[in-house]
């Protein structure tokens, strides 16, 4: 009940009207009967765009060059082609995806086996450093047609003969520049090079580095660059806000923005390891379920935390761009960019995580000085309103922390028999001077706790107009500072004076030095 007053609460600050553009149909493209209805199972009736361009092109057997983010439905836009070319009689690899982490490959693995469900005998298999590697012998020795991995465990698998690549029709590397970033380059060339010469590859990734145009161009044949842009990609349902807050006022900033709309799960984004780190700590000091992900977490370490963010025990996720690569949790309700992002599109691929499935979903960004620079770039880049929003007030707080208090409290009162402690609260108003108000407020007082300070926010962007009025008032106080410097010396006289003094002492020196010779 709690977490749907909470969530009722949060569509209600977030009502907005949903606008949908229908893109092309399932049904009207090349696609096995079995694969529709698996994707009609899935609850999909229209494609993204991403799979609107890439999706025919692949069904042709050509190879593509893809730029999209996740969460646009790219995993399905190579998984349907690469299902429709496997032969489910032939028990044997046939189909290669490679991810930069062990999270995308689980992730995109059983994406694949929900569109093969109804494909019989076509087995998906993940590979992946940190799991026993005798089990995944096994499981290949037993027959799999697609394999997705990471670049490392792949190798290893190829280095045994446990994976062989004579007979495989399609390679797809997903989250490529990723790849690269994270120091795959070496192992994807190996594997690449490894490959028959009749296949078919698709690529796809956010940004394209020079690296990914080398491959392009030894490893692909007429591959067609397919290109979804920030327009097409941005989420109508989220509605985008940004904060000029002053650096020492952040974490003040976000944890008022974290009480006033009491999201039920919340991604977090810091550019440093660092820093998520740091946050983790603090958010956890001041009683929120809060954990970090960065990539020097052990593969232990980050399987925890997402399970806890999953099962919803930990309702804040604080991660960097990288290591959020592959986290795909439904229900995400709103993102906050600690933050401003250094690239653009990491902004789209961190607001993408919310407000998916037509549901609400909001973005917060705290924005320091210059990095307003970086705001009005991404509206214009990314055809995008991100509206400039004053932060809750004290008083805001207040109520809302109330208000919720409120509601477990009515709950309480509905399933719980309080007869008992009835009694003692008249027993201590009669015993002592206060009223069953002034003890309701302490009580409240308890909980919420002291009304916190205002925040000032940062009264001018680089590059604003002062008014007539501000840029007197700074003026003369800069007069003044200047004068205020050089009123006094030592001896209470202006410098000025001083000065004056000093050359009449100068010219006397030098008159007497000329009559001595």
């Amino acid at each position: 009940m709690k977490e749907e007053l909470r969530r009722e609460n949060l569509e209600e600050i977030l009502t907005e009207e949903e606008s949908k553009e229908a893109g092309m149909r399932y049904q009207d493209a090349d696609i096995d009967s079995d694969i529709l209805r698996a994707v009609k199972e899935m609850g999909f009736e229209t494609m993204s765009p991403i799979q609107e361009r890439a999706i025919p092109v692949l069904l042709e057997g050509r190879d593509i060059i893809g730029q999209a983010q996740t969460g646009t439905g790219k995993t399905a836009a190579f998984g349907i082609p690469m299902i429709q070319r496997v032969e489910p009689s032939l028990r044997r690899l046939q189909a290669i995806v490679l991810c930069p982490t062990r999270e995308l490959a689980i992730q995109a693995a059983e994406e694949i086996r929900k569109l093969a469900k109804y494909k019989q005998g076509i087995k998906v298999l993940p590979v992946y450093g940190g799991q026993d590697i005798t089990r995944q012998i096994r499981s290949l020795a037993q027959g799999v047609q697609i394999v997705v991995g990471t670049p490392g465990r792949v190798m290893d698998h190829m280095r045994r003969h446990t994976i062989k690549t004579g007979e495989i029709k399609m390679i797809v590397l997903d989250e490529a520049d990723e790849m690269l970033n994270m120091g795959f380059r070496e192992d994807i060339e190996t594997i690449l090079a490894d490959m028959p010469a009749e296949r078919q590859m698709a690529l796809f990734f956010s940004t394209m580095p020079e690296p990914i145009l080398r491959i392009t161009h030894e490893y692909q044949t007429d591959a067609e660059y397919i290109r979804v842009t920030p327009k097409e990609i941005t989420v109508a349902a989220i509605k985008q806000a940004y904060y000029r807050i002053g650096k020492k006022d952040k974490m003040e900033a976000l944890c008022r923005l974290l009480d006033y709309y009491q999201p039920v799960r919340s991604l977090i984004f810091c550019n440093t390891k660092r820093m998520v780190d740091e946050m983790a700590e603090i958010l956890k000091d001041r009683g929120y379920q809060a954990e970090g992900l960065h990539g020097d977490l052990s593969q232990h370490q980050r399987d925890m935390v997402m399970n806890a963010f999953r099962t919803g025990r930990c309702g804040i996720l604080i991660a960097t761009d990288v290591a959020a690569r592959g986290i795909d949790v439904n229900g995400v309700d709103a993102v906050f960019n600690y933050d401003v992002p250094e690239d653009i599109e990491y902004y789209v691929h961190r607001i993408g995580r919310t407000g998916r499935a037509g549901k609400a979903g909001r973005s917060f960004t705290l924005v320091c000085g210059r990095e307003i620079f970086k705001i009005h770039e991404i509206e214009r880049i990314c055809h995008t309103k991100i509206r400039e929003r004053k932060l809750p007030s004290p008083k805001d707080i207040t109520r809302v922390k109330c208000g919720k208090i409120f509601s477990e409290a009515v709950e309480i009162m509905e399933q719980k028999d309080l007869q008992n402690l009835k009694e003692a609260i008249l027993k201590a108003v009669e015993e002592n001077e206060f009223t069953l108000l002034d003890l309701a407020a302490a009580f409240m007082m308890m909980k919420v706790g002291e009304e916190p300070e205002e925040i000032r926010e940062e009264q001018f962007s680089v590059g604003q107009r002062r008014s007539p009025k501000q840029r007197e008032e700074k003026e003369g106080r800069s007069i003044k500072s200047r004068r205020g410097d050089e009123t006094h010396y030592g001896d209470g006289r202006r410098h000025s004076d001083r000065r004056k003094s000093e050359r009449k002492n100068a010219e006397r020196r030098n008159s007497a030095r000329k009559k001595s010779f």
